[in-house]
């Protein structure tokens, strides 16, 4: 089981602001203990928490899940297992 990594960049940095780590032990309970509107407004960026947890259990998924870019706040999200 890989970890959940959450970064956050500021456009045009190469270094995220901002670095949130959930380990995979904890990944399942953890998605329960995010608020509903948080739950809600990553499924408004098409993010799928459930999908996310199935493949981390999987050992050969490793790397960037997903990026999400809002150019309004200028930030870009990258999702990955590690």
């Amino acid at each position: 089981m890989a970890n959940l990594k959450i970064r956050v960049f500021k456009s045009g940095e190469t270094n995220p602001e901002t670095t949130c780590t959930i380990p995979a032990g904890v990944l399942k309970i953890a998605s329960k203990l995010i608020p509903k509107q948080a739950a809600a407004a990553l499924r408004e960026k098409g993010i799928d928490l459930d999908e996310i947890i199935r493949l981390s259990a999987n050992p050969d998924a490793h790397g960037t899940l997903l990026e999400v870019e809002d150019h309004k706040k200028n930030e870009r999200v990258v999702i990955a297992l590690e």
